[in-house]
């Protein structure tokens, strides 16, 4: 059946949040804020092509060739499956993110199916892969 979902998430005063708010075997949809900083260390999705449009803020992405990509509010990024990249927020706003992800859901098992550069597994809440635990900014989201 069809299922609706809101984009609505807290703003962050530090760290950073991913909400799933959708999922089905095939595809799954998160919300991400990050208040500074970003994501990860260089990896992979080996079983996953995704993609990231910025609804606020900016985010710079590089490659493994150390490539540069900004993607700004209402732009997009897609990452087919085994392309390593990271990401950074580069604005100066909370950067907020629809991550939109598709093939074999590795939301099942949080820590499969991402791949560090060595071939070795980058869990997802490590600290190899910069987790910074989210802080709300009590009463401001996103999506009001």
């Amino acid at each position: 059946k069809a299922e609706t979902f809101s984009l609505r998430t807290p703003y962050l005063s530090e760290g950073r949040t991913t909400d799933m708010v959708s999922e089905t075997e095939d595809l799954w949809v998160h919300v991400k804020v990050y208040a500074q900083g970003g994501e990860n260390s260089l990896h992979c999705h080996e079983d996953e092509d995704h993609t990231f449009v910025v609804l606020e803020g900016q985010a710079t992405y590089w490659d493994q060739d150390h490539k540069e990509t900004v993607v700004n509010k209402n732009e997009g990024i897609m990452l087919p499956k085994g392309a390593f990249y990271y990401f950074q927020s580069s604005g100066d706003t909370n950067l907020v993110l629809l991550r939109v992800g598709a093939g074999k859901n590795p939301y099942n098992d949080r820590d499969a199916g991402r791949m560090g550069p060595d071939g070795k597994p980058l869990p997802a809440h490590s600290t190899e892969n910069k987790l910074v635990t989210g802080v709300p900014v009590p009463g401001k989201f996103f999506g009001d």
